[in-house]
């Protein structure tokens, strides 16, 4: 596949599974104008949600069931009611009930509001159990990665990753690669080290990381502690890490700490004129997908389109 058919390949096989997708920020002119993409173009069945459009027997049912999933932390049913009466949490709370397919949100809320409406309503999943976030960056020429499709993670959810919830994350983005581009795996751990250059703590995590990783998934392919460069372009590779299983050609890249995902995918977005789809959250039981504040419309429209596909 050419670098250039993959965003409309995302599309076309979304429009062959018409999910439902809801957008629960209606008041947003940009979510406004995705929607009418996506229905103009079939992408998938999508639903706008503002408060004028909850209706009052969803929200009763929907309490009830927020209860049932919240009361062993102390909310009452009166809050519970309160709660999803927010459209965020209704899109939740409807994706949880089978009512819909996945949601989409973060245009106008922020990622820890997204994030919580996702972990509380839909909950974690217990063979992951770690909740992050995988972007999609798909770059202008087909250089690097899969064709110049790169899996970044995690850009939005963990700060500080323990070495355990580093693995997880690694494992989640795997997944997702595999689920949405059909392609096997090939996941980078980064670091400022590649096998040993440098010592410390940092990397002693992502090193410890990498092992547990593959004792969970021992039928992956994944390589660390490495550096970017080490990771992605194969004449470094030769030189800094000549017996590496990866030989420069990364297709899932990992970073070690929030802050460097964030920044990473950011530069990337900005600089490398990349197409950022996501973020979108993993390790949870159904799909959502969170969107940066500052996203452009054809993120919007990419992000349903991947979101239908993993649904």
């Amino acid at each position: 596949m050419k670098n250039i058919d993959v965003v409309k390949d995302f599309r076309r096989r979304a429009s062959q599974r018409q999910k439902l997708i809801i957008l629960p920020e209606k008041e947003d002119a940009r979510i406004q104008a995705a929607a009418k993409i996506v229905k103009d173009e079939n992408i998938s069945r999508i639903l706008l949600l503002g408060k004028e459009d909850l209706e009052k027997a969803k929200i009763e049912k929907f309490s009830q069931v927020f209860f049932e999933l919240r009361k062993h932390k102390g909310v009452t049913l009166e809050e519970a009611k309160t709660t999803v009466s927010n459209p965020l949490y209704y899109a939740a709370m409807m994706v949880k009930t089978g009512e819909a397919d996945g949601f989409v949100a973060g245009a106008a809320n922020s990622t820890p509001d997204v994030a919580r409406a996702a972990i509380y309503c839909l909950g974690v999943d217990p063979k992951i159990n770690t909740v992050s976030s995988c972007f999609i960056m798909v770059f202008p020429e087909a250089t690097f990665g899969e064709n110049g499709v790169l899996f970044f993670a995690d850009c939005g959810i963990v700060p500080q990753p323990t070495a355990e919830q580093l693995s997880q994350i690694a494992i989640s983005s795997a997944r997702l690669a595999e689920d949405v581009l059909g392609i096997s795996p090939r996941v980078a751990m980064l670091s400022y080290s590649t096998k040993g250059s440098a010592k410390g703590d940092l990397v002693d995590k992502v090193r410890e990381a990498t092992r547990l990783a593959k004792q969970q998934r021992p039928d992956l392919l994944i390589d660390g502690e490495i550096q970017l460069d080490t990771a992605i372009v194969p004449e470094v590779a030769k030189i800094k890490d000549p017996n590496g299983i990866l030989g420069g050609r990364a297709n899932v890249l990992i970073f070690p700490s929030l802050e460097a995902g964030n920044i990473g995918y950011k530069l990337t977005q900005r600089l490398g004129k990349a197409r950022a789809i996501g973020p979108l959250l993993q390790g949870l039981n159904k799909p959502c997908s969170d969107l940066s504040r500052g996203c452009l419309l054809e993120d919007i429209v990419d992000t349903v389109a991947v979101t239908a596909l993993r649904a």
